[in-house]
C-alpha cells in the first residue's frame, strides 16, 4: 500500500493503551481493517476507577478540557450522557469552577460549557471499552515493543517487533499498513528512525523541577457549595498551589504541588501543613472537612519537552506519532488528554474516504492543535524566574499584558468567559488580543495589577 491508496481492509497498529493511543485507535477503526493496540499493562475493558501500573500519573488530578470532551464525544458519540449516567459529576467550565490564576480569582459567571469531572483511569477505562466493543480491534496487553520493521529501503515503517511479557516468550512482528506511536513521553521513535537513518527531532524543554502529591477524599452533601473543583495556581510569592477535583463515586481527588523543588511531604501531617500553607484556605478546608480515603502519593515531573516532528525534512511513510510521545505539557494546565483527542480527532479528519494519512501532513496538520497550549502553558511557566527554558522580550510583554487581563477577569464577566474559553482550547489565544479585550484589560486590570 502506498500512501494516498485506500486503506479498507489494512492493518494499523497502535503502540500504548493510553488515552491518546485509544482515541488514535478508534478514528483508525473507520478506515481499517484490524487494528492492535500493544501496551505492556493487563489492559481491563471493564469500566474502574483504578489506575493502571503503566500510568504512574493516574492517581492525580486531570482535568477534561471543553475542547477535549468536544473532541472525544465526536470521536465517540454519546460519550458525555453515558459518563453522566456512569456517575461522573459534572458543571459548568466557569460557573462552577474556582479558579485562581497568579493570585486572581476568576469571576464565577456560567458560560454554557460543559465540564466532565471524571478520574483519569474511570475515563481511560471507559474509552477502552468502548474502543473493545468494536469488532475490528484487537487489545494485546502485556506486551512490549521491541522495534520498527522497515522496507529494504527503509522509507516505509512496515510493522513492528513485540514480546509478550511471559516467560519463556519469544519476539514476534505484526506487520501493519500503519503505525501509531502513543507510548509516551519516553517515546523510542526518535532513536529507532535515527537507526532507519532519519534526524531525531529537534527537543524543546521547559524545566519546571515539579512534584504533586494525591489524596483521596470521601465527599459528603455540600462540600464546595456545589463546585466540582477548585484550581489554585501558583504566584510569584508562592510556587505552591493545589487542584480540588470531585469525581466519580463520590469523592474528592485532593493533588497539591509545588514548582522548582518547593515540593509537599507525603505523611499525613506535612500534606495538611502544606494545605494549609497555600495563598487561599478554599483547599484546606477540604482537607480539614474531608475523610481521607487513602495515604499521600507523590509524583515527579521535571521537564515539560515538545518534540518537533513537523520540522524534519524526512520522515519514513507509515508512522505517526501522537499524545505525550509529541508533546508532554505541564500537568498543572490540565491540557494533555484534550490535545491528544484533538489530535486523534485530526487523524479521523485525515481518514475520511479511506486514504493514507501522510506522516508530514498529519504532523503539519496537529501543529495548531500543540502550538496553543504548548505557547500558553510554556509561557506562563517562564514568568517564573527559576524556571529552565529559552526565553523571549515577547514572553515579558504577553505575561505582563495577561496579569492585566487576570486582573480585570476577576470583575469582568466577559473577561473571564474569554480567558476560559481560550484556556479550554475552544478559542485561539489570540481571541484574548482583539480590541475589546485590550480596553478591558488596560481599564479594568490597571488598579488591579
Amino acid at each position: 500500500m502506498t500512501d494516498g491508496q485506500s486503506s479498507a481492509g489494512g492493518v494499523a497498529v497502535v503502540l500504548g493503551g493510553s488515552i491518546a493511543g485509544l482515541l488514535a485507535a478508534q478514528a483508525l477503526t473507520e478506515a481499517y481493517g484490524e487494528v492492535i493496540v500493544c501496551d505492556r499493562d493487563a489492559l481491563r475493558t471493564e469500566t474502574s476507577s483504578q489506575p493502571r501500573r503503566g500510568v504512574p500519573q493516574g492517581r492525580h488530578a486531570h482535568g477534561l478540557l471543553a475542547a477535549g470532551r468536544e473532541a472525544i464525544e465526536e470521536l465517540l458519540p454519546g460519550s458525555t450522557d453515558a459518563l453522566v449516567a456512569a456517575g461522573v459529576p459534572t458543571g459548568d467550565v466557569l460557573g462552577d469552577l474556582r479558579f485562581f490564576t497568579m493570585g486572581r480569582r476568576l469571576k464565577q459567571t456560567p458560560i454554557g460549557l460543559t465540564g466532565l469531572a471524571a478520574s483519569r483511569p474511570f475515563l481511560e477505562s471507559y474509552v477502552r471499552r468502548r474502543l473493545a466493543a468494536h469488532p475490528g480491534v484487537r487489545l494485546r496487553e502485556r506486551t512490549e515493543v521491541v522495534g520498527l520493521e522497515a522496507s529494504g529501503d527503509r522509507t516505509r515503517v512496515t510493522g513492528v517487533r513485540v514480546r509478550p511479557l511471559a516467560e519463556s516468550a519469544v519476539e514476534e512482528s505484526l506487520a501493519a499498513d500503519l503505525v501509531v506511536d502513543a507510548t509516551g513521553r519516553g517515546s523510542r521513535t526518535p532513536h529507532r528512525i535515527a537507526e532507519l537513518g532519519y534526524d531525531e527531532p529537534v527537543e524543546e524543554r521547559v524545566g519546571v523541577d515539579l512534584a504533586y502529591v494525591t489524596r483521596h477524599y470521601r465527599r459528603e452533601p455540600g462540600m464546595l457549595d456545589g463546585d466540582v473543583a477548585v484550581i489554585l495556581g501558583p504566584t510569584q510569592d508562592s510556587l505552591r498551589g493545589a487542584f480540588v477535583q470531585v469525581v466519580e463515586g463520590e469523592r474528592f481527588v485532593v493533588t497539591l504541588f509545588g514548582l522548582l523543588g518547593d515540593h509537599p511531604p507525603t505523611d499525613d501531617q506535612g500534606y495538611r501543613n502544606f494545605a494549609k500553607s497555600l495563598s487561599r484556605p478554599d483547599v484546606h478546608e477540604v482537607v480539614e472537612a474531608a475523610e481521607p480515603l487513602d495515604d499521600p502519593v507523590l509524583h515527579r515531573f521535571p521537564y515539560s519537552v515538545r518534540r518537533r516532528y513537523e520540522r524534519l525534512r524526512r520522515f519514513p511513510a507509515g508512522l505517526l506519532v501522537v499524545g505525550d510521545a509529541v508533546c508532554s505539557f505541564n500537568p498543572l494546565y490540565g491540557q494533555g488528554m484534550s490535545v491528544a483527542a484533538l489530535q486523534a480527532r485530526v487523524l479521523r479528519r485525515q481518514l475520511a474516504g479511506g486514504a493514507v494519512p501522510d506522516s508530514k501532513r498529519f504532523f503539519s496538520d496537529i501543529r495548531p492543535v500543540v502550538d496553543a497550549p504548548w505557547q500558553m502553558a510554556a509561557g506562563a511557566d517562564l514568568a517564573f524566574p527559576g524556571v529552565e527554558g529559552r526565553r523571549t522580550a515577547v514572553n515579558g510583554l504577553v505575561n505582563r499584558y495577561v496579569a492585566r487581563l487576570q486582573a480585570a477577569a476577576e470583575h469582568d464577566a466577559s473577561v473571564a468567559r474569554t480567558f476560559t474559553r481560550v484556556s479550554n482550547l475552544l478559542d485561539p489565544p489570540s481571541r484574548l488580543m482583539r480590541p475589546d479585550m485590550a480596553l478591558r484589560a488596560l481599564v479594568g486590570g490597571r488598579s488591579r495589577t
